[in-house]
């Protein structure tokens, strides 16, 4: 009879029977072990909670009162004799990577995650293991971000433009992660960063958590206009085209993500500038992330699974697609855009990328 595996995708779901608890569960469990904070990936109605410690003051604002256990990077909790441990996922602050061990079979669930240091999240650590779950957002070789620094100097030339031609400045990402990490590599050379409630509350959270974060001013009913115009607004995606944004016109407005990299959506959005900014894993981060584990096989929960599990398997992995609630954070739909014309030609290319090698047989160990 095969051997039952650690892990399990039920129609609740990541479940270790074994444990008998789940990660990133979406339906009400006893047990919960959760990835980050993300509403896709935190939800109400659990009865326990385990998770990040910088996920703690976030993840009790946006689901209230909840018995929640946290632990550091690296620290061992034990389940009915299976060790879990967290490791950085490097997606926002908080995020975690779940190890889960019994009689020496490693999983390791990466909830979401980026490879590039963004400057204010704990930097993605590869974890060896057997069996890796990941996500892949981005799963398409026509998502290659660009290093982090040159975004931001596209974004304060843009702030600095929109100044002289006497324009507020309006910048749009999700409260958790996005809206932190542009706070943290603006170029402030013009004082004040505004924001909307939604992300004030977010940095409130994280502020309590002991995270410093450089200063910000909610934008209330009291604000003066003419002074919120002469700093740089960040707000969130539910903002866009509300009589709360529109208030502070004349303006530029900026969408930062992942999803600016396709033709039309800066269209879609409305948006007079996109920037590339995401959160997630590239085609190449995705590749490097997955051949770095040493895995036996890949598990891919979410984004261009088809696509990625197909050239997965062409260059040797054993990788296959399921089917989760991942995806429906604030920055990307459940489901990615369709694959118009802007993404057939990238089909063609995908069996032109080059894997990039490696040992796949160790396993069992963290690096």
């Amino acid at each position: 009879m095969a051997k039952k595996p650690l892990l399990e995708f039920t129609d609740r779901g990541i479940y270790c029977a074994q444990g008998k608890f789940y990660i990133d569960p979406w339906k009400p469990v006893d047990d919960a072990v959760i990835t980050h904070a993300h509403a896709d990936h935190a939800y109400v109605g659990h009865k326990h909670y385990l998770a990040h410690y910088l996920s703690k003051e976030v993840l009790l604002y946006r689901l209230g009162e909840i018995q929640l256990q946290t632990v550091a990077y690296g620290e061992t909790v034990m389940k009915n004799g299976v060790a879990i441990s967290l490791y950085p996922a490097g997606h926002v602050i908080g995020s975690a990577q779940i190890r889960v061990e019994y009689k020496g079979e490693v999983w390791v669930v990466s909830g979401d995650y980026k490879v590039e240091d963004d400057g204010i999240s704990t930097p993605f650590e590869p974890v060896q293991c057997h069996h890796f779950i990941s996500e892949c957002t981005f799963g398409m070789p026509v998502y290659t971000w660009k290093p982090q620094v040159q975004i931001f100097e596209d974004i304060n030339n843009w702030w600095r433009s929109n100044l002289h031609n006497g324009l507020a400045t309006v910048l749009v990402g999700y409260s958790l992660g996005k809206a932190q990490r542009i706070l943290q590599n603006l170029d402030l050379f013009n004082g004040k960063v505004y924001t909307h409630g939604v992300i004030e509350n977010t940095n409130e959270a994280l502020r309590r958590n002991g995270v410093i974060l450089n200063p910000t001013e909610r934008i209330t009913q009291d604000s003066v206009k003419e002074e919120v115009r002469k700093g740089i607004i960040i707000a969130p995606p539910s903002s866009v085209g509300t009589p709360w944004m529109r208030k502070f016109g004349p303006y530029s407005f900026g969408y930062c993500s992942g999803w600016m990299a396709i033709r039309g959506a800066k269209r879609r959005r409305a948006a007079d500038r996109g920037f590339i900014l995401s959160d997630h894993a590239d085609w190449d981060g995705l590749v490097s992330a997955i051949d770095a584990t040493g895995c036996e096989s890949v598990y891919l929960t979410h984004g261009y699974t088809a696509t990625f599990a197909r050239y997965l398997n062409g260059i040797g992995f054993d990788a296959h697609e399921v089917h989760t609630l991942y995806g429906g954070e604030e920055e990307a739909p459940s489901q990615p855009p369709p694959e118009g014309e802007e993404l057939k030609e990238t089909e063609e290319k995908i069996f032109e990328v080059s894997p990039t090698g490696g040992d796949l047989e160790g396993a069992g160990t963290t690096s």
